[in-house]
């Protein structure tokens, strides 16, 4: 491991008014080619409030040459190899990805808030990193917010399992019309997923390679609930 996967990997941050404690700290994800201002502009459209106890924390990726894209050098977690994103994976990447988010939520863990208070969302790119940290991280979390995305190294999913996390509670979100990530891959995340007995809340929408404004209602809604705690 190098000391670059060690550092901790710039972050826009949207924290609660002053006087508010933090609740639940959300650490979001973004696509290919996008940054940590991406998801930014819907927090607002949350409905959760001007007295949000909401830590959001969007990490950047570093840039790096994405060979389906002719090798051009943009923000990305991991390379993608071909369109077919079932071939070749890049998982020594994913993996490097999944040790800086781990360094995020040690630096929660520092700033007071337990692993059982942090979400961990991403969209595309971001989506697969979150689902593959979540479902291994050693501590209990409080949910994984999947959007527009699939799962990657499923072959040595079953055996990484973390124990602590066989009861975390999933959001998945996928468009039906999406030409990046097809609709197809999500629903095969999630019919695995359930498979392996996880909760999964799943979410569709006639949309492509992006969010809509009823996916964000129902974000808002699941992280309320993330917020009130277990039932």
């Amino acid at each position: 491991m190098s000391s670059e996967d060690n550092q901790l990997l710039p972050c826009v941050e949207i924290g609660p008014a002053d006087g508010i404690e933090v609740k639940l700290s959300v650490i979001w994800l973004h696509g290919l080619g996008a940054d940590g201002n991406d998801f930014v502009p819907i927090i607002p459209m949350l409905g959760l409030g001007d007295q949000c106890a909401v830590r959001f924390i969007f990490p950047n990726a570093p840039s790096i040459p994405v060979t389906v894209n002719g090798g051009m050098v943009m923000p990305a977690w991991y390379d993608v190899t071909a369109v077919d994103l079932q071939r070749q994976p890049d998982m020594a990447g994913i993996r490097r990805s999944a040790v800086q988010l781990e360094s995020l939520i040690e630096r929660e863990n520092a700033r007071g808030i337990p692993s059982e208070r942090i979400v961990l969302a991403g969209f595309s790119q971001g989506g697969v990193i979150a689902l593959h940290h979540g479902l291994r991280h050693g501590e209990p979390l409080a949910g994984i917010m999947a959007l527009s995305t699939y799962l990657a190294g499923e072959e040595d999913l079953e055996s990484d399992l973390s124990t602590a996390n066989r009861s975390v509670p999933i959001f998945q979100a996928h468009g039906t019309l999406d030409p990046m990530v097809v609709y197809e891959r999500g629903r095969e995340a999630r019919e695995r997923l359930l498979g392996l007995g996880y909760q999964v809340e799943w979410h569709e929408y006639p949309m492509e390679h992006q969010v809509c404004v009823e996916e964000i209602e129902a974000v808002g809604s699941w992280l309320q609930e993330r917020l009130a705690g277990p039932a």
